[in-house]
C-alpha cells in the first residue's frame, strides 16, 4: 500500500493518517477498523480506549470462526495490540486535522483501511542446534477524518 487509497474530493478537507509495517494481524486489524469506521471520532477512540481496557469485545465478523460469543457484540475478541496501535494512527490524523484547522468536534472517521505489509523472516530456536522458521506479519494502516455536515 503506497501513498493513501482515499481520492481527494473537491471541497472536502480531511485529516489523514498512516501507520507503514506495524507488526500486528492483518485480521484482527480488519476487524477493528470495521468496528469504528463512520463513528464520530470522540465516540471511536472511546471504543478503542475500551478494548485495550478489556471492557468491550470489539465484534468479529469475517475472521470468527471458533471465536467465543459476548454480551451485546455476539463473536467477538480483545485484540489489545491492534487497539493500540489504531488508536496512536487515530490519534495522528487528529492532530493532522486540527493542523489544518478543522473543527475537532465534528469530526468522524471516513476511511478505516488497511493492507498487509511485508513479512519479517524470523526463527525460533528448537533442540539440538535446530531452528524453526518464523515469520512475523505486518500490516498497513490508512485513517481519514472528515467533519459531518451540518444539518440544513
Amino acid at each position: 500500500m503506497r501513498g493513501y487509497t482515499y481520492r481527494d474530493e473537491p471541497g472536502v478537507s480531511v485529516g489523514r493518517a498512516r501507520g507503514v509495517e506495524i507488526p500486528m494481524s492483518p485480521k484482527k486489524t480488519y476487524e477493528v477498523l470495521n468496528a469504528i469506521r463512520g463513528l464520530p471520532l470522540d465516540r471511536a477512540r472511546e471504543l478503542l480506549e475500551e478494548v485495550v481496557a478489556m471492557k468491550h469485545a470489539v465484534p468479529f465478523r469475517r475472521y470468527n470462526q471458533e471465536t467465543a460469543h459476548h454480551r451485546g457484540t455476539g463473536p467477538g475478541r480483545f485484540p489489545v495490540k491492534v487497539a493500540k496501535n489504531v488508536l496512536q494512527v487515530l490519534k495522528n490524523a487528529e492532530e493532522n486535522a486540527e493542523y489544518d484547522s478543522l473543527d475537532t468536534d465534528r469530526l468522524f472517521v471516513k476511511v478505516a483501511a488497511c493492507a498487509r505489509g511485508q513479512i519479517r523472516k524470523g526463527s525460533m530456536p528448537r533442540a539440538q542446534g535446530r531452528a524453526t522458521q518464523w515469520n512475523e506479519q505486518t500490516t498497513n494502516v490508512e485513517i481519514v477524518l472528515a467533519e459531518r455536515k451540518e444539518a440544513e
